[in-house]
């Protein structure tokens, strides 16, 4: 009987002793098991939602066109007073266009044009000159015209008079040249004027709301503030477009004045070495 309880004894103790471990090993697996459903399904929930994150995002990736913008801020701005300010860009440009045809059209290649008189005065040939002249575009060309009128009469034909002519001609043809540029720069001028006239008109509009409203939260200053930064960056974006443009035509107007001082000079010189020039 003892041996037999003492086997007994000694399963027991192996039995209770297996349990613990046991169990222990079974709520490992479990929260194994837990851990790695909540894994699965959070994937799950991330696939089936990612979709609809990424058509949440798609439409804010897209950008509006320039033109729609300017257009938008162009009527935030109060389109009615905007439009004093598109006013003077268009009739700013269209001066600013009709400047660099001209001048474009004025521009000839001196060197060879002059060339080419020289050889006709040198020859004698002084109406082939005076057609030549007269055929040319430009304000060369009308110079040389002047001289070589002045040099084909009989009572104008000394160097003193034809340099006179040539010099009087010469301040003619650039006031020619300058026509039309006072008004881009009155236009450069008020773009911006226009645009810092808007500022203090959106400043008032931002005092009438608080004064309505009582209050001075940003809601009710926002739209008069709105107003006058619109007005005043469209001014100044206007004024530095008609700037380039006046920058670009005063150059040419400065190489056009260059290219008739040296003609002026090779006219004197030609008049000079010309029979007919009267000493």
């Amino acid at each position: 009987m003892k041996k037999y309880f003492a086997i007994v004894a000694m399963v027991a103790a192996c039995t209770f002793g297996m349990t613990p471990s046991v169990m222990a090993q079974d709520e490992v697996a479990a929260a194994t098991e837990q851990v790695d459903s909540a894994v699965v399904d959070s994937a799950a929930v991330d696939s089936v939602e990612a979709p609809a994150v990424e058509e949440t995002v798609a439409p804010v990736e897209e950008e509006e066109g320039l033109h729609k913008t300017l257009k938008t801020k162009f009527i935030e701005g109060n389109a009615g007073f905007m439009s004093l300010v598109a006013i003077a860009l268009v009739l700013g440009l269209a001066f600013c266009i009709e400047r660099v045809i001209y001048l474009t059209l004025a521009q000839v290649n001196t060197r060879k044009f002059l060339e080419t008189l020289r050889g006709k005065v040198e020859a004698n040939k002084i109406q082939e000159a005076i057609d030549y002249c007269a055929g040319t575009r430009g304000p060369v060309a009308q110079i040389s015209k002047k001289a070589m009128q002045c040099l084909a009469s009989d009572d104008q034909n000394d160097i003193s008079t034809i340099e006179r002519n040539i010099n009087t001609e010469a301040e003619v043809q650039g006031a020619y040249l300058e026509e039309n540029c006072s008004w881009i720069t009155l236009f450069i001028a008020m773009a911006p004027s226009l645009g810092f006239l808007g500022t203090v008109i959106g400043m008032v509009q931002a005092f009438d709301d608080i004064e309505r409203a009582g209050d001075i939260s940003p809601t009710v200053v926002a739209g008069g503030m709105k107003v006058a930064l619109i007005t005043t960056i469209f001014g100044i974006i206007v004024a530095l477009v008609l700037q380039v443009f006046y920058n670009y035509i005063l150059s040419r107007i400065e190489a056009l004045n260059s290219n008739m001082e040296e003609t002026a000079m090779s006219l004197l010189e030609m008049c000079v070495k010309s029979p007919k020039c009267k000493k």
